[in-house]
C-alpha cells in the first residue's frame, strides 16, 4: 500500500507511547472526488491529521491535470478521468461523492475498470438518489447502476436512503450523517445573535425565506410562494423574503424564467413579498442571510438530501422541508407534502403557522457538531482502512 505520513497521526489516547525508533503511523492517500467541497473537508479531524486527501487537480491544468486547483475550483472533476486514475500511483483509495452529473455511464464504467485493474478500492457516498439538477431521472439512474454495484463500500447519509439502496441494488450502505456546513465560530456567533433577537421578538418580524437560487430542476417555487404569501398575510409581524439570482429574474439572464419573474415582481409590488435579487452569495453572505431567517422553506418536488438544510440547523434556522426524499431523516424539521405528483398547500400553511406559534429550536449545537465531526472522521478512517485491507 502506498502511504504518506500524516503530520498529526500520533498515538491515540490510551495507546502505548511509541519508542524513539518507531516509524510514524502511515496514513492512506485518498483521491476524494472532490476534496475541496465543504462536506468532504468536514470529514477530516478538526485539528488536522487522519487520511491524506489529495487536492483537486486543476481542470485547466493540462493533460495530466496534476496541478492543484484553486480554492473551490474542482468542476469538472479531473480525478474521474480514466487517464488520471491510471497514472495515480500515489493513491490508495478513491472516494467518489459528487461531480459525475455530466459523465456518460460508459465513461464511469471505464473509470471503474481502471480501479479494478489496479486493485484500488472504491468508496461511493450516495448523496443523491435522484439528481436535483436533472429534469428526468434516467441518466442519473444509469450512473448509479455503475457506481453502486462497483463500489467496495457504499455510504449514504440517512437510514431512508440506505433502505432505498438495499431495495434497488441489494447493497448494504453504511449510514454516516452529514457533518456541519458552517464554521464553528460562525455558528457560535449566529447563536448569540439569535438569542438577542428572541429577547427582542416583539420588535422584529417573523421572517420566512424561500431561496429559488438559479432554479434547479427539482424546484417548484410558484405554488410554495403563493401559499406562503397567503398564509403570512394572516400572521402578525410576518415577512416573506424571496431570494433569487439575477440569471433567473433578469430578462437577459441565462436561466431567465418569465413566469417566475413576473409573478415575483407582481407580489413585490402589492407588498406580499420582500424580493432580493442578487448574484451568487459568498459563504459569509449566505450565512448572514440564513441566520437572519426564522424559517427557511425548501421548495423541492424531488431530491434526496440537503446541505442547505444542514447549514440552517447550524445557524438555528427552522427548516420546513418537503415530504419527498429523506430530508426529515437528516435531522429535526417541519414537513409539508410535496413531490413530483402532489403539492399540499394546507400542510405547508400548517407547518409555517406552527413555526410562528411555537418558535421551535431544531438546531444543532456547536458541541454536538464537534462531537459528530470527531465520530465521522474516525468512522471514515476505519472504513478506508477496512477497504484497503479487503483489497
Amino acid at each position: 500500500m502506498t502511504t504518506r505520513t500524516s503530520e498529526d497521526a500520533g498515538p491515540a489516547a490510551g495507546d502505548p507511547t511509541p519508542s524513539a525508533e518507531a516509524a510514524p503511523r502511515p496514513a492512506p492517500v485518498i483521491a476524494s472526488v472532490p476534496s475541496g467541497h465543504v462536506y468532504v473537508r468536514h470529514l477530516a479531524p478538526e485539528g488536522g491529521g487522519g487520511p491524506v486527501r489529495l487536492p483537486d487537480p486543476d481542470p485547466d491544468g493540462g493533460p495530466d491535470g496534476r496541478a492543484a486547483a484553486p480554492t473551490q475550483r474542482w468542476w469538472p472533476p479531473v480525478m474521474l478521468d480514466p487517464a488520471w486514475a491510471t497514472a495515480a500511483d500515489d493513491v490508495d483509495l478513491f472516494h467518489v461523492h459528487f461531480g459525475f452529473d455530466a459523465r456518460e455511464p460508459a465513461d464511469l464504467q471505464a473509470f471503474v475498470d481502471v480501479l479494478r485493474r489496479r486493485g484500488t478500492p472504491l468508496v461511493y457516498t450516495a448523496h443523491d438518489l435522484r439528481n436535483p439538477h436533472h429534469e428526468s431521472r434516467g441518466l442519473h439512474d444509469a450512473q448509479l447502476d455503475v457506481l453502486v454495484p462497483a463500489a467496495d463500500r457504499v455510504v449514504t447519509l440517512t437510514e431512508g436512503a440506505a433502505a432505498e439502496i438495499r431495495r434497488r441494488w441489494g447493497r448494504e450502505a453504511v449510514v454516516l450523517p452529514h457533518p456541519h456546513v458552517v464554521p464553528f465560530e460562525t455558528m457560535r456567533a449566529a447563536r448569540s445573535m439569535r438569542e438577542v433577537g428572541r429577547r427582542a421578538a416583539a420588535r422584529r418580524p417573523f421572517r420566512v425565506g424561500v431561496h429559488v437560487k438559479s432554479l434547479r430542476a427539482s424546484m417548484a417555487p410558484l405554488p410554495v410562494i403563493a401559499t406562503l404569501a397567503d398564509t403570512l398575510a394572516d400572521l402578525p409581524d410576518a415577512v416573506l423574503q424571496v431570494n433569487a439570482h439575477r440569471d433567473v429574474l433578469e430578462a437577459t439572464g441565462a436561466r431567465h424564467d418569465p413566469e417566475l419573474a413576473s409573478t415575483l415582481r407582481r407580489l413585490e409590488e402589492v407588498g406580499r413579498i420582500e424580493l432580493h435579487v442578487h448574484d451568487y452569495l459568498s459563504d459569509d453572505e449566505l450565512w448572514r442571510y440564513l441566520a437572519g431567517l426564522d424559517v427557511s422553506v425548501l421548495p423541492y418536488r424531488f431530491g434526496t438530501h440537503s446541505g442547505w438544510l444542514e447549514a440552517c440547523r447550524d445557524l438555528g434556522t427552522t427548516v420546513v422541508a418537503p415530504s419527498c426524499g429523506y430530508f426529515a431523516d437528516q435531522g429535526p424539521v417541519l414537513t409539508y407534502a410535496h413531490d413530483e405528483d402532489h403539492f399540499d398547500a394546507t400542510s405547508l400553511s400548517a407547518a409555517v403557522r406552527g413555526a410562528h406559534e411555537l418558535r421551535p429550536n431544531l438546531s444543532a449545537t456547536v458541541d454536538e457538531r464537534r462531537a459528530q465531526r470527531r465520530s465521522l472522521a474516525a468512522a471514515h478512517a476505519a472504513l478506508y482502512a477496512d477497504a484497503v485491507a479487503g483489497r
